[in-house]
């Protein structure tokens, strides 16, 4: 007798319990055709016939009947099972900003799970706190305040111009007046950044018409060589390792925002505080809380 898979056991179950096929498919989002297959492959597989057939009518035999009890008995063991096996293994809800999340999170998150194999890492990628406890840890840019949150600064936003290597050969880009001749792709920061960099007052820069919400999305834009965008060189530097984007400035604009890394107030599992500990440990600089 060859064994029958879990699924073909399962289609099985449900059919004995809605008394057709046509109402089991329904229940399993497949075709009565299939159901129907699928039982034939069943019977063969067990040697024996599992339904009276009467034209569209079908009728389980006792054994059927005693096979699909067993089955459900089974099946809800294993949910159970899978249960009890969700409700050991912690889970941290992180919600993190699209760039950051790309960018610094996704690659370092690995070195935690394999120091951490008990540990489930949820990440939700988003810009907004959600009212009440949706998350356990969220990663925000800016100065705060977020209530019912203990913030903890992870590392500034360094913000310094980056463009397409093709871009920067075409023109000698030494000092800010340089860039009058480029797009600069729009940026809050960007006047302190030139004031910084010892751009003069009468300097004219050309600004593009679309300002992107992200900083991945003025990277891909400076990518196509569409203009100079001031991005953070702690979550590009990869892009500038590689050579992907050039900096051809050394000025580099910091303090303007931080990272935070925020735990929920009420937050009394281990779990979730080590992992905002290991943030910090990660981070290229980690100051004291607060």
């Amino acid at each position: 007798m060859k064994r029958p898979s879990l699924e073909s056991l399962r289609v099985l179950s449900e059919c004995v319990r809605s008394g057709s096929f046509a109402a089991a498919a329904k229940t399993l989002f497949l075709t009565p055709a299939a159901v129907s297959l699928r039982i034939r492959t069943l019977e063969q597989d067990l040697g024996k016939p599992l339904f009276v057939r009467r034209g569209p009518r079908v009728t389980a035999t006792q054994d059927a009947i005693a096979l699909a009890g067993r089955v459900d008995r089974a099946l809800g063991d294993i949910d159970q099972a899978l249960e009890a096996f969700h409700r050991a293994c912690p889970v941290i809800r992180v919600t993190a900003p699209p760039t950051f999340a790309a960018r610094w999170l996704a690659p370092r998150v690995d070195r935690y799970q394999a120091d951490h194999p008990g540990v489930a890492i949820e990440l939700d990628v988003s810009t907004d706190l959600r009212p009440g406890r949706d998350f356990d840890i969220a990663v925000r840019t800016g100065s705060g305040p977020w209530p019912d949150w203990t913030s903890h600064p992870l590392f500034p936003v360094d913000l310094t111009p980056m463009l397409d290597p093709d871009q920067a050969a075409r023109r000698r880009i030494v000092q800010p007046t340089d860039l009058e001749g480029l797009i600069l792709l729009p940026h809050p920061d960007w006047p302190r950044w030139l004031r910084e960099a010892g751009a003069p007052d009468d300097a004219r820069f050309r600004f593009a018409a679309v300002d992107y919400p992200s900083h991945e999305l003025n990277a891909a834009s400076a990518l196509a060589g569409q203009g100079v965008a001031l991005l953070p060189r702690s979550l590009f530097q990869p892009m500038l390792d590689d050579g992907r984007l050039v900096a051809p400035f050394a000025h580099t604009l910091v303090d303007a925002d931080w990272h935070f890394a925020l735990l929920h107030e009420a937050e009394t599992r281990p779990e979730p505080a080590g992992f905002v500990a290991w943030l910090l440990s990660q981070a290229p600089q980690s100051p004291k809380s607060r």
